[in-house]
């Protein structure tokens, strides 16, 4: 590692079958912390390559728990997190939106690292039981359309690298290599990310695999559709800029999204929303993500429609309905 690091302070890229292995020693605790922390340390200072992410994401889809739930046909919504915005559990919220609508569902999701609250720590808060089985997971889909998988217990490098990321507290390439490595592979995806050049990167590195996609970009600075400026939307077919009012929705502000100071309390905000409780932006927004993802998999129905469909889901309590088997399947 020592000289992987000289060279790496030296502006040098690695090549994809070097970051492929890297990944692996990572996941055989050939490292330590210090060093894996340099390791996350040199992306921060410079962006990643295509080859680094391929060769990274290979590795960790070769290492993966594989699941095959192919037949379900499913989509995965989610974002790389470390914008630093601390927003509410959007996409999650949105995944049960969609699992309402009618359509299958794999979220795979983490602890928050740079944020209050990941997905997986709202999930905790309502005592979901994190499993590996298939057969469960396949009782879940069968059941609400939607399944839940805890990104470590898929991946040993994920797992290898949890605590030295919540030490650092600040975004890294594992935040954008998690929704790249949903040990399902799904048919589907809407990716969320901080930034332009990584919605060009991302973009490029699905042009590469069979999934139907759409990253999204709030200019503002969000990874998600946050309604609080214009968003870009890139398709394989298109990209596009849209403002909120574009699609009839009224411009919120960074503040009207804040997730809170505790898991529990970010919970609640999840909940809120689900019961048709919540503020219109945070409803707004949830339903905005729902929507693009239902585009992803019917690109024939126009984005109004896709609005339409999403905001009937969750206020028709749908959406709650879905949450409320899941619960009853997994805890």
């Amino acid at each position: 590692m020592k000289q992987i690091l000289y060279r790496l302070f030296e502006h040098q890229y690695l090549g994809r079958d070097e970051a492929r292995r890297i990944l692996q020693d990572i996941a055989a605790g050939k490292y330590n912390d210090s060093q894996i922390a340099s390791l996350i340390t040199v992306f921060l200072m410079r962006n990643i390559s295509v080859e680094e992410l391929a060769g990274f994401r290979e590795s960790l889809l070769e290492m993966r728990l594989p699941v095959d739930l192919s037949e379900y046909k499913p989509i995965d919504i989610v974002g790389t997190g470390g914008d630093g915005k601390n927003t509410f559990n959007i996409s999650t919220t949105a995944c049960f939106v969609l699992a309402g609508a009618g359509y299958h569902v794999v979220k795979h999701g983490n602890y928050g690292a740079t944020s209050v609250s990941g997905a997986s720590n709202v999930m905790e808060q309502h005592g979901v039981r994190f499993t590996t089985d298939t057969a469960q997971l396949r009782r879940s889909m069968d059941g609400c359309r939607i399944a839940y998988l805890h990104a470590p217990l898929f991946n040993p490098a994920l797992k290898a690298v949890a605590p030295v990321r919540k030490s650092l507290g600040v975004r890294s390439f594992f935040n954008m290599l998690g929704p790249l490595v949903n040990p399902v592979v799904p048919a589907y995806q809407l990716l969320g990310v901080y930034n332009l050049p990584l919605l060009r990167l991302y973009s490029y590195t699905y042009q590469e695999s069979a999934t139907r996609f759409a990253v999204v970009h709030s200019l503002d600075g969000f990874d998600e559709i946050s309604l609080t400026s214009e968003f870009k939307v890139s398709m394989p077919e298109k990209e596009k800029l849209y403002t909120p009012e574009m699609l009839g929705f009224a411009r919120c502000k960074e503040a009207d999204l804040d997730g809170g100071e505790t898991p529990g309390e970010a919970a609640a905000i999840f909940d809120r929303v689900l019961n048709n409780g919540a503020t219109a932006a945070q409803k707004n927004c949830v339903v905005a993500n729902a929507a693009f993802a239902i585009q992803v998999i019917c690109p024939e129905k126009k984005i109004e429609a896709c609005i339409a469909e999403a905001g009937e889901a969750l206020e028709s309590g749908r959406a709650l309905q879905a949450f409320k088997t899941f619960l009853t399947l997994n805890t």
